[in-house]
This record gives structure tokens, sequence and C-alpha cells, in this order.
């Protein structure tokens, strides 16, 4: 079968680097790089638009003189604040039938806006530590939540990324000072009880896992040596890789339901296995923290899943399609389309 013609809409104000992964992954699997498409164009207030075009979908940027009729679209590497403002073509892509795994934008503001989170997980049983939700609240009733959650809490915004603007607070004086500087963000934010997630040498951790299509890809555990600093990367953590038949069970269990309560086909679920195993949150588009094994492990498997959605809705059965990068590996490190 012809190579599809594969669009990468990601954000490049984005310090992550995802989107590099993902093409070198595309490159692999097709033998052809994506088109690369800033996300902003299509974003409230953007340029671009798009057109039906028979029974296909015309993606045009007049000022970058981009017209493209994409196979696939590829949408990752959108910072959380600015997910809601690409809701319209979201759903424009729905519309049209375009193979995706970006969902709708129902799942992705479930997942980003973690008040959301935090009610859906409730609803579906999904183990997490007690949290309150707080919108501009007094000193008395952050207090009182404080209070109610044990005085040893985790503070976040319900909008956040790598661990930004997130304490762990142990004392009122922590507490007031958390609440003056949402207050002074006009954020609302989230208290939540401490898991107690320490290791037996003092460091704190937890777990990333990747969940595709209702099965775990890949893993890694989170070791942060600052126990008051969140288990993020960026923030310092150092990560484990963990194949998946090396996971806890309780864990790979915990991922996949929490993913599937939120409404999403791939994620990066934040969770730890004390208390019975419990969830922090779930990443719409988790980053990638080592280029090698992710791009194997992660993006390879998710380019693919693109890829079969295509060869389904083509041609109505699953279809294989090979890298022809595969010739030039080595065995032991030999890709498998999947």
């Amino acid at each position: 079968m012809s190579r599809p013609c594969i669009a990468l809409i990601a954000d490049p104000t984005s310090s992550e680097g995802c989107r590099e992964y993902l093409a070198e992954a595309v490159e692999l699997l097709t033998g052809t790089p994506p088109v690369r498409i800033d996300s902003r164009h299509f974003a409230t207030g953007g340029t671009g638009r798009g057109v039906r075009d028979g029974s296909r979908l015309r993606l045009q940027v007049p000022e970058e003189e981009l017209d493209l009729a994409p196979d696939i679209v590829v949408l990752y590497e959108i910072p959380p604040h600015r997910r809601r403002s690409l809701a319209g073509f979201q759903d424009l892509l729905e519309r049209h039938d375009v193979v995706t795994l970006g969902t709708g934008p129902e799942a992705w503001r479930t997942a980003t806006e973690k008040n959301l989170t935090v009610e859906r997980f409730r609803r579906d049983g999904i183990a997490q530590m007690e949290t309150v939700v707080l919108s501009r609240p007094s000193a008395r009733e952050a207090a009182d939540a404080f209070e109610r959650l044990g005085g040893d809490i985790w503070a976040r915004p319900v909008v956040g990324t790598g661990g930004d603007d997130t304490f762990h607070v142990t004392t009122r004086a922590g507490l007031e000072d958390a609440t003056a500087y949402y207050a002074r963000h006009g954020t609302d934010w989230m208290l939540s009880r401490d898991a107690g997630n320490i290791t037996a040498d003092g460091l704190r951790h937890q777990f990333r896992v990747f969940v595709l299509g209702g099965r775990v890809l890949h893993a890694r555990e989170h070791l942060q040596p600052s126990p008051d600093t969140p288990c993020n990367t960026c923030r310092g953590a150092t990560a484990v890789h963990i194949a998946p038949q090396d996971l806890h069970p309780r864990l790979a269990e915990l991922a996949v339901a929490a993913t599937a309560s939120v409404g999403l086909p791939f994620a990066g679920v934040d969770l730890a296995v004390e208390n019975g195993g419990v969830v922090f949150e779930v990443n719409v588009q988790p980053a990638f923290v080592d280029g090698k094994v992710e791009v194997e492990a992660v993006a390879v498997p998710y380019i693919q899943a693109h890829l079969d959605a295509h060869a389904v809705a083509v041609s109505g059965h699953r279809a294989a399609v090979v890298p022809p990068a595969q010739a030039a590996l080595g065995q032991g490190d030999r890709l498998t389309a999947r």
C-alpha cells in the first residue's frame, strides 16, 4: 500500500521536544518524514482553515503557503493552557473522519483540568488520594481543608504542567503562602493528602505508566532526592525504565482503568504503589525523557496505532506498514510493526 501522508501538528513553543521523537518514529515506520504544522494556526483566532475536498479534509495555512490533505493527523505536544483553544479544530477532525488519536475535546479537558479528573475518578471508583478543590478560598476555607486532609498535603493548580506551581505543605505558614500565591495568580487549585510515597532510603518516588489501547506499553519509576519537590524529571527526578512485564500488576491495572475513565486511548498515568495503589493524574500527551528507549517503546507503537487505524479505514482490515529502517537496525534493536 502507498505511504500515507502524515501531518504532525504540535506547538513549537513547548520545550519538551516530543515532536522530534514522534517525527523520528514516523520516518522509521514509513521512510518519509511527517509534514510539520504549527498548532497555533488552528487554535482559536488562528488563520488556519479546514475545507472539504471530496471525501478528504484539506488543511490550509495561507501565510505558510500550506495546502495539505493528510491521511493521518498526529496532534501532540500541546501545552495544557493552550488545549482548550484547539477544541474547534478537534471537532473539525472528528466531523471529517480524519485518522487521529488526538481524541475529542471532552477527553482532553477531563484529563487536563484536574478538578474534572478527580470527579471522574470518584464516579468510576479509581483509587486516588483524598482531594479538595478550591477556587479563591478564604483563609478559613483553606485551613479547614488542610486540617481535614491531615495537615500534610500537596497543593497544585487545576491546570498545570511539569510540577510547576506545586507545593508540599505541612504547616499553617506554608498553607498561607500557597493560598496567597494562587490568589495572586487567580488560579483555582487543589489540596491532596500526601501519599507517603517515600522509599526506604528517603527518596520521593512515583511511577509513570504509558497506556495505549488498553495495554501498558512502557513504564518508568521517578526517584526524587528532594521529598518536598514534585517527582517530575524536569524538576530533578531520575527516571528508571521498567518493562511492562516487570511493572507491579496493581499499577498496570490502575493505569489502564484511569486512562479509560477519562476517555483517552493513549496516556501517561502518574501513580504510586503506596496506599494500595493510587492515581495522581492522567497526562494527555506524556513527555519522553529518553529518546532511544521511548522512541522504540512508546513513540513507535503510538505512530503505528495511527497507521493501523488508517489501514482499517482504507481497506477494512488491519495491514502492517513495514518500516524501511528495519534493514539498518541490529537484530537486537529490530522494531516490529504492530
